[in-house]
């Protein structure tokens, strides 16, 4: 048998071991192609259409770094495999180079196989993920499909420059290793002990407790007991440490601490499931610790930066209303004339409200839920902007009351506002006493006028007849009239915002379009959304490869336990609903574990990003959930092979 023939038949053996490998190589390839064909597509350079060459540019990178780490370890798991194959070699007589020449010629063609399939799926698909991207960010664009020869090159230099570090890789490996430890490598300890130290007890505590004081603390970071930066930065820097390291104590004591209570109530005595699912993991998970604890860590953040961009995205046009609240707001009474002129001349029905505004200081210390001694805000001689409640549609008033409305979630977090008390208006150089009668969530005026997200004031109708003939000056915005503009068709905003912005109404924060806010919010938080996808379900496939492959190599170590117990009776399906539990531990635990890390992290900061909190986030969680499954089926699945073989 000559050498060509010999890889040959090492190709088709090994085959069955390699198709998942191939497989997420080619997806990484046509994902990295399609992708970078993305960058150079372009439409992307075209007038008036978003220019993400820049991030997607970045994306690319961290692209590479995934995928480079993801083939690494696959190509290490591998070859550990194959290491009786290489010491056999040895045995023959066959040269170390020669024996890295062969493994060298099999990677090539499997590897250059792979990225050429790779490429072509990812030149068929690059149109679909264009279509898709201009979806999501709301441009009017017609994807085409354009084979880029800079995508291509810069695919091949990228995906060679990793095979070269791998080839090398195993040169050393080959080098390095002796005829008997080549035939001892897969044969090596997992962590397997029999009892747990007092270290290992004290680690399993202290890593359920540093997850929890973490997440206690997040949920406590904006609820007002933290007033200074200081504070917030070590809070932050705890809560990540905190995680992270309770994170890799759970993997290495936790999980064998809780097993070994479970084995403990049941006195040692357990059935074939609690076998081969608890005992497995228990024994197993520490000497994967590493690996699990940065799989939870980059799962959890993939999952909270995709909730959190998908909130913004999800949350556009509730947002575009607390700061445009009609569908355009203009402060110029002149110009909204002017505005409402060319709309009637275009025949754009319209109706128009008009709110006086004016600002006024008020004593609101009795009426805050919190404590503000170090924060820069003077709660005893505040500003902010006050309107009649006769131009409100809900809120009535009585001679003396007042009614706050439009507060930010985010201001609410920090300062929380009680439901009544007494608060004092500052009125022709007298502080007058009202009756605070509580928080209504309406916005009414536009952001120009309550900048910082602080509340509007709305009194009774007398009190402000009052403040307009007495208000201070020198603290009133440029305008103290509020022009909204709605449009009876909302299918003609677009038209509209063309009229508006050819008035120049557009430049500044004077005035603002509702629709245009809205569809620029989709713009932004597309593209970052779109890209965290893309390095999310990236980082999906290759992790849940990663521990697909481990669910391989500790297969193969246990065929052996599989045979002696379908010899002493068990049968398949006793196995199987064993190995069913084991995989679920598996799979499960780094998935709960990376949810509930994503979960606190959104849930303390989300409204910093959006008005809507549940539905964004369960619809990512989901998603994630779904596609980490699969490859928990597939693990069981290549465990049913492996249990028919075991006799």
């Amino acid at each position: 048998m000559n050498i060509n023939q010999l890889i040959l038949r090492n190709l088709k053996k090994n085959l069955k071991n390699y198709y998942l490998y191939v497989f997420a190589l080619i997806f990484s390839v046509a994902l990295y192609f399609s992708f970078v064909t993305l960058q150079y597509d372009p439409s992307m350079s075209q007038e008036g259409s978003i220019k993400g060459e820049a991030a997607v540019r970045v994306a690319s990178i961290l692209l590479i770094a995934i995928v480079a780490i993801f083939l690494f370890y696959a190509n290490a798991l591998f070859i550990k495999r194959r290491s009786k194959e290489i010491g056999l070699f040895q045995l023959i007589g066959m040269t170390k180079n020669r024996i890295a020449r062969i493994l060298g010629i099999e990677n090539l063609i499997i590897y250059f196989g792979s990225l050429a399939i790779g490429i072509f799926i990812g030149f068929a698909i690059s149109k679909l993920i264009l279509m898709s991207f201009f979806r999501v960010v709301g441009v009017d664009e017609i994807a085409e499909l354009n084979f880029s020869t800079q995508a291509f090159f810069q695919t091949l230099i990228v995906f060679a420059g990793i095979y070269l570090v791998i080839m090398a890789t195993n040169y050393l490996f080959i080098h390095r290793q002796s005829i008997l430890s080549l035939f001892r490598v897969t044969s090596s300890a997992q962590g397997k002990v029999k009892k747990l130290s007092v270290w290992e007890h004290l680690m399993g505590i202290l890593g359920i407790g540093l997850i929890a004081s973490g997440y206690y603390l997040s949920s406590q970071l904006f609820e007002g007991s933290i007033t200074t930066i200081n504070g917030f930065y070590l809070a932050m820097l705890y809560i990540l440490g905190s995680v992270i390291i309770g994170t890799y104590f759970l993997y290495k004591g936790s999980v064998r601490f809780v097993s070994n209570l479970i084995r403990k109530n049941k006195n040692g005595y357990l059935n074939i499931n609690e076998v081969l699912s608890l005992s497995s993991v228990m024994f197993r998970m520490k000497s994967n610790a590493f690996l699990l604890t940065v799989i939870t860590t980059v799962s959890a953040l993939a999952i909270g930066l995709l909730s959190l961009t998908y909130i913004s995205y999800y949350s556009a046009e509730k947002l575009a209303e607390t700061t445009v609240p009609d569908d355009f707001s203009i402060i110029d009474p002149e110009k909204a004339a002017g505005f409402m002129e060319r709309l009637e001349e275009e025949g754009i029905a319209y109706t128009e409200k008009r709110i006086p505004v004016y600002e006024a200081e008020f004593n609101v210390k009795d009426i805050l839920d919190a404590n503000l001694e170090e924060l820069n805000f003077n709660t005893e001689q505040t500003t902010f902007p006050v309107i009649s409640e006769v131009h409100t549609d809900e809120i009535e008033l009585d001679e003396g009351e007042m009614k706050l409305t439009g507060y930010t979630d985010l201001m609410q977090s920090f300062i929380s506002l009680h439901d009544g008390g007494k608060a004092q208006i500052l009125l022709d150089g007298n502080w007058r006493e009202l009756d605070y009668q509580g928080l209504e969530e309406d916005y009414l005026l536009s952001s120009y006028y309550v900048a910082g997200g602080l509340p509007i004031g709305v009194v009774d109708e007398a009190l402000f007849e009052e403040l307009s003939q007495n208000y201070n000056p020198e603290i009133q915005t440029k305008s103290n009239l509020y022009t909204g503009v709605n449009l009876e068709d909302s299918g003609k905003q677009e038209e509209a915002y063309d009229i508006f912005a050819d008035m120049g109404l557009d430049e500044g924060r004077e005035n603002g379009s509702q629709w245009y806010s809205a569809m620029s919010q989709k713009q932004n938080m597309g593209l970052v959304m779109f890209i965290v996808g893309f390095l999310g379900l990236t980082f999906l496939i290759t992790s849940g490869c990663v521990l697909y492959f481990k669910q391989m190599d500790e297969g193969e170590d246990e065929k052996g336990s599989y045979t002696i117990l379908r010899k002493l009776g068990f049968t398949r399906g006793d196995l199987l609903r064993g190995i069913q539990g084991k995989q679920l531990f598996n799979f499960g635990i780094p998935l709960l574990i990376g949810l509930l890390h994503s979960y606190f992290a959104v849930k303390s900061g989300w409204f910093f990003f959006g008005t809507e909190l549940w539905a964004p986030m369960l619809i990512v969680m989901g998603l994630y959930t779904a596609f980490y499954s699969i490859f928990g089926l597939l693990s069981v699945l290549y465990y049913r092979k492996i249990i028919k073989e075991a006799l």
